[in-house]
């Protein structure tokens, strides 16, 4: 063989690995059968989506976040992780408005993009496999910067919170493991080295200039409070707390509660509740501290939402739609739109959709508060 064939047959297969790595199951994707609500007795009511999205099953739609545009109209960005692009869809109906980004590693561009938020005119994604979080203005959607590449391995979620204005704390998830099984199954890492499952960023805006530092990690190393697989994240601030989706099912997937500095409080939210997988967590709020939490049960027929107490984290009754199933991201948008004057909650549908749930049919289901001057 010519040194020439031999180069090309060695650029072909690393071409392969790379793509097979691309595609390959992620880590919370090992079961042994998809399980189905259909085949479980879990208690829900049923709650009509208000819409769910055309079906674009090439993009492998992940996680969902909104945003008002400046003429008022509710966007609701989508990471598509096949294609690395974001889609961006009308809050109020689901028509695709248009997609931005291709695949790659500069300004604007994406590989494997998962976790997804909006903080003011801020949009930050997270990439797997470029290994980093971009940012991102609104609405030009013009690249600020980057960061995460020298700590993050594998990452998912995250969640922002405002500790001053123009001063933000970001927390990823990153679900860096162990190798892998002959089987190909991902193994995750000993407890004693979960304690970088979560990682911290400061980020400073001033003048349109974004800096960056990176602010350590967390994450507890006992079988009780370790994630071994994380995505999802979401924080409350009046609370101290953070909800974080332990993912894997073979341990018992549930919701562990964490304080804002990254210590488990000592409390699983939902084990033996969740029967597929927990994935998406959202929070309604109030501000007299009041409240509920979304969390996701992700079977492959219908999707199930239980909500928690904000407070006492008491489960209040679940629901599901007619439709959405086998949900990842979720994003609810506490704020009136066109159509929605009480909010929205938005859930990604079978990784190829988005469908929409009027808060206020939520409420009326589950008896719970429609706005938060209702008692």
């Amino acid at each position: 063989m010519s040194s020439r064939s031999l180069l090309s047959l060695v650029i072909a297969l690393l071409l392969s690995a790379c793509a097979s790595m691309r595609d390959a199951p992620e880590p919370d994707q090992y079961v042994d059968e998809d399980p189905m609500l259909s085949e479980y007795p879990v208690a829900h009511a049923v709650v009509p989506e208000a819409f769910v999205s055309a079906s674009t099953p090439d993009d492998n739609i992940d996680s969902p976040a909104s945003w008002r545009a400046p003429d008022g109209k509710t966007w609701v960005f989508a990471t598509a992780k096949v294609g690395g692009r974001l889609v961006i869809y009308d809050g109020d109906t689901g028509n695709t408005l248009r997609h931005f980004g291709s695949e790659g590693d500069g300004p604007g561009q994406f590989r494997r993009p998962n976790g997804i938020a909006v903080h003011g005119d801020l949009l930050f994604v997270v990439e797997r496999d470029n290994h980093r979080v971009q940012i991102l203005s609104l609405p030009t959607l013009k690249t600020l910067t980057t960061f995460g590449t020298e700590q993050l391995t594998q990452p998912y979620g995250l969640w922002v919170r405002e500790r001053a204005p123009g001063d933000l704390d970001v927390v990823v998830t990153d679900a860096y493991m162990a190798g892998k099984r002959p089987n190909g199954w991902d193994i995750p890492p000993p407890l004693a080295e979960l304690d970088h499952r979560m990682q911290r960023y400061h980020v400073l805006l001033a003048d349109d200039v974004v800096t960056v530092r990176y602010d350590g990690a967390f994450g507890d190393v006992t079988a009780e409070g370790a994630i071994r697989i994380p995505e999802s994240i979401q924080g409350d601030v009046a609370h101290d707390r953070l909800l974080i989706s332990e993912e894997d099912t073979m341990t018992g997937t549930a919701v562990r509660e964490y304080d804002l500095a990254g210590a488990y409080r000592g409390r699983t939210i939902g084990l033996g509740t969740f029967k597929a997988q927990a994935e998406g967590i959202a929070l309604w709020q109030c501000p007299d501290g009041s409240g509920y939490w979304i969390t996701t049960d992700q079977f492959m027929d219908r999707s199930v939402f239980h909500l928690y107490d904000r407070v006492s984290l008491t489960h209040l009754g679940a629901f599901a739609g007619n439709t959405v199933a086998n949900t990842d991201g979720v994003w609810l948008n506490q704020s009136a739109t066109t159509r929605f004057p009480n909010g929205v909650f938005y859930a990604v549908h079978d990784d190829q959709g988005l469908g929409a749930f009027d808060w206020r049919d939520i409420a009326q289901a589950l008896n719970l508060r429609s706005d938060c001057a209702t008692k």
